[in-house]
Parts: C-alpha cells; sequence; structure tokens
C-alpha cells in the first residue's frame, strides 16, 4: 500500500487524540501523512491561546503535517453552510482517504453538530469513521484499531493538552486514566490488550 492521507477533525482540542491518537500514531509510524482539523479554540475549557499552543504540541507527537483550525467559538458549531463548506474546503485541499471524526450521539452540542455536518461534507470520502469521547453515548464500535504499541505515545500526545489533564468532572480521575481505561475496555472487546474502536459511517475493504 502507497502513502495514504489521513484527515482527523475534532470540535476541540484534544478531541482528536483521545478518540483516535493510537491509531494516527501507528499511521504516522509506517510513513502516511496525516493532518488535523480542529474546529475550535476550546475557550470554554481554557484559554484559546494556551489550548492552540497544546494543540500544536500534540500535533508533533501525532506526527501532523498541518493543523488547520475551524475559527469557531466553543459550543458555537451550528450545522449551515458555512461549517459544512469549511470542512469541504479542508477536504479539497487535503485529498483524503480516510477520515477520523466525532461520533454524533454525544452530550456536548458540538460533537453532535460537527458530526451532523461531516455526514454531508464527506458524502463523497470513501472511509469516515467516528470515534468516541468520554462525552459519547450510545457507541457501538464495529472497526477496532489495536494500539497496544502506541499506547503511550498516545498517553504523551493527551498530556501535551496540561490544561485539560484534569478536567474530566470526575473526581480525581485524569483524562489519561480515562484514555487507558477506554483503550482497555475497548482491547477486551477486540481481543486485545489496547484497542481504539469506530462506527463505521462507510469504510471500504480494498481487495
Amino acid at each position: 500500500m502507497g502513502k495514504v492521507n489521513i484527515l482527523a477533525i475534532g470540535a476541540h482540542p484534544d478531541d482528536i487524540e483521545f478518540g483516535c491518537g493510537g491509531a494516527l500514531i501507528k499511521y504516522t509510524q509506517k510513513g502516511h501523512r496525516l493532518f488535523l482539523l480542529v474546529m475550535t479554540g476550546g475557550g470554554l475549557g481554557g484559554s484559546s491561546s494556551v489550548r492552540t499552543k497544546e494543540q500544536k504540541a500534540s500535533g508533533k507527537i501525532m506526527g501532523a503535517e498541518k493543523i488547520y483550525w475551524g475559527g469557531y467559538e466553543d459550543t458555537h458549531l451550528v450545522v449551515d453552510v458555512d461549517l459544512i463548506g469549511k470542512i469541504e474546503a479542508v477536504i479539497a485541499e487535503v485529498k483524503p482517504d480516510f477520515i477520523f471524526c466525532n461520533f454524533p450521539d454525544d452530550t456536548h452540542q458540538d460533537h453532535r453538530h460537527l458530526a451532523q455536518a461531516i455526514m454531508s461534507a464527506t458524502r463523497y470520502i470513501r472511509n469516515v469513521l467516528f470515534f468516541e469521547g468520554p462525552t459519547t453515548q450510545n457507541f457501538s464500535p464495529q472497526v477496532f484499531v489495536d494500539v497496544s504499541d502506541t499506547l503511550d505515545e498516545k498517553v504523551r500526545a493527551l498530556q501535551a493538552h496540561h490544561s485539560q489533564v484534569m478536567k474530566t468532572n470526575i473526581e480525581d480521575l485524569s483524562i489519561v486514566e480515562v484514555a487507558r481505561s477506554s483503550a482497555n475496555f475497548r482491547g477486551i472487546q477486540g481481543r486485545v490488550k489496547y484497542a481504539e474502536a469506530f462506527h463505521s459511517l462507510r469504510l471500504f475493504i480494498n481487495i
């Protein structure tokens, strides 16, 4: 297989790392090209300027070539022609073979609205996989990626978001602990030690 282009899309800084960081690192370690699209600066979770710097640091750990920014304010993603158009413009530039993005059923409105916009913007993309986050609901994955070899790097990418590590709204539980527990649970489902799990909007098995 030749090099493929991967586009990971998240509503906020650190969404991508939690949902698919281990899989993305596996791709870049094998020489594939990774691009990120982050729709907001995450201003309600802290300083947008701080969170932007954290995302850049995390992107380097994951091996991303470029980070695109949607420019929206936190909690202000609305499904309209502008949001869909911004996603389509990045897709046209990156020409991705795979897209990873937030799952539609989520208690955070930005995650829900972004996923809905992505379903329109990716209608001509062959491989679109939804990842889960701490606020995802009713997630029934069909696709698993063994991240046993890249979990430590995924944790490093999450830890680059220093301002967010303890902001889980669960007492004494860090985002790293949540990510490890999730990876262990999905790994058990997939019969490996650690895995990331995905719900496929479309997935082509090339023979």
